[in-house]
C-alpha cells in the first residue's frame, strides 16, 4: 500500500536551540515523512537524516515571497511573527509542498513519537485537517490536506489581512490567546475574541460541513514527567502513547550546558530535565 506523502514545514531563524538535536533525532525515526526547515542558519547539522531538508531563506526573502503570494504587504519584522503565518504555509510555500498529499507546520521544541501510528491511512482518508488537541488548533503541529480549499482556509477569517500585515502577534495559528476559556470547555464560536483566529475558522467550517476536521488530545505538553522516548515511540506512565512531546514548558526551566553529539535510542524526560 502506498503511504500518503507528508511534508512538515518549520521556519526557524538564528542559532539552533539546545533541543534541536533531539528534534533531528526524532525525525530520523519517521523516515516516511519529509521535514523541511526553512532557515537562514547555514551551520552544518550533525547526524542529519535524509528526510530532513534545509531550505535557505532569510526573513526578507520570506517576506517578499509572502507579499507576492498574498498580494499585499505583510509584516515579518521578526521570526516569532511567523507563527501567525503558519496556517498559510501551504499557500505561501506551494512550491515545496506541491508533490505531497498533506503538509503540516511544526516547531523545533518537539520530540516526535511514531507519527504514522496516529496519522495512518484510515485517519488521513477521513480528514482534511488534524489538530493534536481537542479544544484548539495546535500551532506546534497541525496537518492539512494539500488542496486549494484547505491551503486557503486561513482566508476565511475576516481578519487575516489585518493579522498578516500588522507587526503585532495575534496567536492567529491557535486561538487569539483564549486558551484558558477553551480549556474549560467553552467553544471558540461562543467567545468574543478580538480577531477570528484559525481555531474559529476551522471549527466554523467543520460545523458547516465545509471540511472534515479532527480534534483529539494526542500530544504531551507541560512538565508532566514520566515521559520516555524509546526508539521512536513516546510514552507516558509506561502505558499511554503520544504522537509527540512538546517542550514548551520544560525549556523555560531547563537548558543543559552540553547536549551529547549523539542522542541515545532511549531516554527519559522528567518534570525538570532530560536524562539518558
Amino acid at each position: 500500500m502506498n503511504l500518503e506523502k507528508i511534508a512538515i514545514l518549520t521556519c526557524w531563524h538564528g542559532k539552533y536551540p539546545w533541543y534541536f538535536p533531539y528534534f533531528i533525532h526524532a525525525c530520523s525515526y519517521n523516515p516516511t515523512i519529509d521535514f523541511y526547515i526553512i532557515t537562514d542558519n547555514e551551520e552544518a547539522i550533525l547526524n542529519k537524516p535524509v528526510n530532513v531538508l534545509i531550505v535557505q531563506k532569510k526573513l526578507d526573502e520570506l517576506k517578499a515571497i509572502a507579499n507576492k503570494k498574498l498580494g499585499f504587504s505583510v509584516s515579518i519584522n521578526n521570526a516569532y511573527k511567523l507563527n501567525d503565518f503558519k496556517p498559510a504555509y501551504g499557500f505561501i510555500f506551494s512550491g515545496i509542498v506541491k508533490n505531497y498529499d498533506f503538509w503540516g507546520h511544526s516547531d523545533l521544541d518537539i520530540i516526535y513519537g511514531d507519527i504514522r501510528n496516529f496519522l495512518n491511512s484510515e485517519v488521513l482518508t477521513q480528514y482534511d485537517f488534524i489538530s493534536l488537541r481537542h479544544d484548539y488548533t495546535t500551532g506546534c503541529f497541525c496537518l492539512y490536506r494539500n488542496k486549494k480549499k484547505i491551503n486557503t482556509l486561513f482566508k476565511n477569517s475576516k481578519d487575516y489581512k489585518l493579522v498578516l500585515s500588522n507587526p503585532q502577534h495575534y496567536c492567529f495559528d491557535e486561538c487569539n490567546f483564549a486558551w484558558a476559556e477553551l480549556r474549560t470547555g467553552k467553544s471558540i464560536l461562543e467567545l468574543n475574541t478580538p480577531i477570528e483566529s484559525f481555531t474559529y475558522v476551522v471549527k466554523k467550517a467543520a460545523i458547516n460541513n465545509e471540511i472534515k476536521a479532527h480534534f483529539d488530545f494526542i500530544l504531551i505538553e507541560g512538565r508532566t514527567g514520566r515521559v520516555v522516548f524509546d526508539k521512536g515511540k513516546i510514552t507516558y506512565k509506561k502505558k499511554f502513547e503520544a504522537i509527540l512531546y512538546h517542550l514548551v514548558e520544560l525549556k523555560k526551566i531547563y537548558s543543559p550546558e552540553k547536549v551529547p553529539k549523539k542522542i541515545p535510542a532511549r531516554y527519559c524526560i522528567s518534570s525538570t530535565r532530560i536524562y539518558h
